[in-house]
């Protein structure tokens, strides 16, 4: 194994404590709520499950771009980076709205023990697609200057690794989250 990919392994080992972490906090107090503004009451699993599927078809395109890689065609390459980045987006808009609706009604990371879990887990997610967009958008400007003829390149590869984290990570949280509040 490449000490590239290693790395990137024991980076995504060490944000998955984090993330799981995170998680059980979530969980435990998930309880405890009992006035106020709660998943059940404040969310809409439905809108939230429509931008997810953005966030999904995006490690189907970085996917895409890895193996446009490895068949050394560098412009399709170019085109399934820049669709990720545009998904990635896509999906932080949504993201990004949702916490404005949330905030506009009064639910803040203060308010009570479901807005303190449910703000720091998305936004911790959050900000890992942040950083994931901006190392593809740095990885899109280094193949629009030619930096990888294929058909293999660590740096591709780490990066995808990363996103398919981050991706895997929102199944998780979206399971939690929005779907397990009405069960």
């Amino acid at each position: 194994m490449a000490n590239n990919k290693m790395l990137i392994g024991f980076f995504v080992a060490s944000e998955s404590i984090f993330f799981v972490m995170l998680i059980l906090a979530y969980v435990n107090f998930h309880g405890t709520v009992t006035d106020g503004p709660t998943a059940a009451n404040s969310l809409d699993p439905l809108r939230t499950g429509i931008f997810s599927l953005f966030l999904l078809a995006s490690s189907f395109s970085m996917w895409l771009a890895g193996r446009s890689l490895v068949s050394k065609n560098h412009f399709m390459m170019k085109i399934w980076i820049l669709v990720t980045i545009i998904l990635g987006v896509l999906f932080i808009y949504g993201q990004a709205s949702e916490w404005m609706g949330l905030i506009g009604q009064n639910i803040t990371i203060s308010r009570n023990v479901f807005g303190t879990t449910f703000f720091t887990l998305t936004g911790f997610h959050g900000f890992h697609v942040c950083v994931g967009l901006l190392m593809l958008t740095i990885l899109l400007g280094l193949a629009m200057f030619g930096d990888f003829k294929g058909p293999k390149s660590d740096g591709v590869e780490c990066i995808s690794i990363y996103w398919h984290f981050v991706d895997g990570v929102w199944i998780v949280v979206y399971s939690v989250i929005y779907l397990w509040a009405f069960f």
